[in-house]
């Protein structure tokens, strides 16, 4: 993919502003276009590639490590993330176990006498949502000083950076996990 910061005319960072990501895509989007003149299909859906790669920030690093020619390499999870991952698997595990007793329950009665367990799932999977969201955005809130970093010449800094990546992966990823039996509760 070519360079989706210059693409929208933004400094290649790792914090974003949102608001001034979203005007420069609505700039640039406007004037490629394919109804403007000089616009075409090819350059609006590159354009468009930029914005969904620099709106999210997992994905947005990964492309400023790409830019820096940054090899990818496994990240090892460390134990704060690891005590989430805890948490996260025997929760779908009890939601899908869950489902299954539902699904076989053919009365009304036996229905509604699921009820009190569908709802601790609900509360157990809300909360963890809400852990799984301050841990990523404690993690966001770490970017602008790695920006520094990156300025000052800070050797260790990249490497830093994809340790963050694959954590904001890693929790975006539950994230989707914990809304999707969400949904699959209703």
């Amino acid at each position: 993919m070519p360079n989706a910061f210059a693409l929208l005319g933004l400094p290649r960072i790792a914090a974003l502003d949102e608001e001034a990501l979203q005007q420069a895509w609505l700039a640039a989007s406007r004037s490629a276009h394919p109804d403007q003149p000089g616009g075409d299909a090819a350059q609006a859906a590159e354009v468009n590639a930029a914005y969904e790669t620099l709106q999210a920030p997992e994905k947005r690093l990964k492309h400023l490590l790409d830019l820096h020619e940054v090899p990818w390499r496994t990240v090892p999870i460390d134990d704060a993330m690891m005590s989430l991952f805890g948490q996260l698997g025997p929760a779908l595990q009890s939601v899908a176990t869950f489902l299954k007793r539902k699904q076989a329950a053919t009365s009304a009665l036996a229905k509604a006498l699921l009820s009190p367990d569908e709802m601790r799932l609900r509360e157990k999977l809300e909360a963890l949502g809400t852990t799984l969201e301050s841990e990523r955005t404690a993690l966001l809130e770490n970017l602008p000083a790695f920006d520094t970093r990156l300025s000052s010449g800070d050797t260790t800094a990249l490497a830093d950076l994809q340790i963050l990546q694959a954590r904001l992966s890693y929790l975006g990823k539950w994230q989707a996990q914990v809304r999707e039996a969400l949904l699959s509760l209703m």
